[in-house]
């Protein structure tokens, strides 16, 4: 790796690990250029602004996090058993590091720009990037029946992010392991009472 991008890595990570603890408006380029071990000159040089910087670190983070593995829907398996598989690689995406300090960033940052949750709300993670093709193949072999799809995944990815990934968001009470579980099952069991053919 050459100097100058191994600088551009060290700023990067200096600047994340600052907006995650102190939020981006209070934290300054100086504070960057100080963490990162550089000039505030060579700061400037690689990023031209504040908010440049913040969207660099906001479109490395949703590279960083795109390589989930698509579930593609099995007629031979039980509807319940895919959806508890979908359920839980969402869980572990939720509950990452990595997810939890981007969402914390944004989060912190959308209450000062509220324009920037629409741009970001175009990026799709997780299930996201499968589930509607998943849930229409089900529907396909009549093990469901959806009529809105971009609701019924909203419903789910949002039942567990409201249990699970919003309690360690905003520093509320954990769930167990064992508690997790449980409200993973019970998000299927919700899901299917809804939609899935008697």
């Amino acid at each position: 790796m050459k100097l100058s991008e191994q600088k551009q890595l060290d700023i990067l990570n200096a600047a994340e690990q600052l907006f995650y603890v102190h939020g981006v408006e209070h934290t300054s380029m100086d504070n960057i250029a100080k963490a990162a071990n550089v000039s505030k000159r060579t700061v400037y040089n690689h990023f031209e602004t504040k908010e440049v910087l913040f969207y660099a670190i906001m479109e490395r983070m949703k590279c960083s996090l795109e390589g989930t593995e698509a579930v593609a829907y099995n007629p031979s398996q039980s509807i319940k058993l895919q959806l508890m598989r979908i359920a839980e690689k969402e869980v572990q995406l939720l509950t990452s590091d990595k997810f939890l300090i981007g969402a914390k960033i944004a989060f912190v940052q959308m209450l000062q720009q509220p324009d920037l949750a629409k741009q970001l709300s175009g990026s799709k993670v997780g299930c996201h990037v499968y589930l509607e093709d998943f849930l229409s193949a089900a529907c396909q072999d009549k093990q469901l029946v959806i009529d809105d799809f971009i609701l019924a995944v909203q419903q789910f990815v949002y039942q567990l992010k409201s249990h699970i990934f919003y309690p360690r968001l905003y520093g509320f009470d954990i769930p167990s392991a064992q508690q997790e579980r449980y409200l993973i099952e019970q998000t299927v069991d919700l899901f299917l009472a809804r939609y899935q053919v008697r």
